[in-house]
């Protein structure tokens, strides 16, 4: 659901905001924070990312600034949100002694998009409560192009009223928020996502390599299943790209690694096998090793050897 035209929890919908972190999914989020008329200030731990990023966005008439640290983006601001890389890296932006909620005022909210252990929302969600701040975990899905292209899928855990609060500014940059339950509860949302997706660039890699191996013309096959119970996204972004061998482009498979390593974990702590994703994992270990630690998640299709051709 979206809530762009509303005004709840007492914040109104242009707000002064701050935003943490200006990678490939970051820079275009904030961006399209300050198109919404939010004022929005930039941190990054590379200062010269913020430096362009601002030049760029001022060039296009737009309240944005920047700050060298992350306590001073977030002193005097309504909402500050993060896009960072990982455990550590968002401990250090939000709880170090430089951190957001150092400077975060009673009665605001931060709302963090890193994808996290379940484990570090709730502590940074007791953090921010102590000091009486708001805190949302909403990691997000949809990659790069879902962050530009504005049509990312958020997954929130955290209170009714902070998820009231997030939702217009959040609108911004996402088609799909959905509110999943307390802290924590967003990350464990995320894992679930990263689970499905594993499992089905492992299938999908084996069906175009049969594919491939049966002789079969690659833009028919595609054409007769994925109007089926075949059809997923990969399916209808990454079929053609992977029979390709073309991998430049999407969520990267360190980055997906580290994900797939925080379902694991979550699921060693529950006693819950899951013996697929375990597999998919060393899979993707394999790709790594080629050298595709920057390649797309489809690259997965590597550990497949290809058909040997006359």
């Amino acid at each position: 659901m979206r809530g762009a035209n509303r005004q709840v929890g007492g914040m109104s919908e242009k707000q002064t905001v701050a935003f943490l972190g200006l990678g490939v999914m970051g820079a275009p989020m904030a961006g399209h924070l300050a198109r919404a008329g939010h004022a929005v200030t930039v941190y990054n731990r590379t200062t010269s990312k913020a430096e362009a990023w601002v030049e760029r966005h001022r060039a296009e008439g737009l309240s944005v600034s920047m700050a060298a640290t992350p306590a001073e983006a977030a002193a005097g601001k309504a909402m500050v949100l993060s896009c960072v890389g990982n455990d550590d890296d968002l401990a250090e932006v939000v709880l170090g002694p430089e951190g957001a909620l150092a400077a975060m005022a009673p009665g605001t909210l931060f709302v963090d998009h890193t994808t996290v252990s379940p484990g570090l929302a709730r502590r940074i969600a007791q953090a921010a409560e102590a000091g009486g701040v708001a805190a949302l975990d909403a990691p997000v899905s949809g990659g790069q192009a879902g962050a530009e292209s504005g049509r990312l899928s958020v997954m929130c855990g955290g209170s009714e009223s902070a998820m009231a609060a997030a939702e217009p500014v959040i609108a911004a940059y996402a088609a799909r928020i959905t509110h999943v339950g307390p802290a924590g509860a967003g990350q464990a949302a995320k894992a679930v996502n990263q689970i499905c997706i594993a499992g089905t660039l492992a299938g999908l890699s084996e069906a175009v390599r049969f594919a491939d191996a049966a002789g079969l013309d690659m833009a028919k096959v595609l054409a007769a299943i994925s109007g089926g119970a075949a059809q997923s996204w990969q399916m209808e972004n990454r079929w053609d790209t992977m029979a390709a061998g073309e991998f430049d482009f999407g969520f990267a498979i360190d980055w997906m690694r580290k994900d797939l390593a925080i379902a694991l974990g979550e699921a060693k702590a529950q006693d819950l096998s899951l013996p697929v994703t375990a597999l998919v994992d060393q899979f993707y270990a394999q790709v790594q090793a080629m050298g595709g630690a920057r390649q797309d998640t489809s690259a997965l299709i590597r550990h497949l050897p290809e058909r040997k051709r006359p």
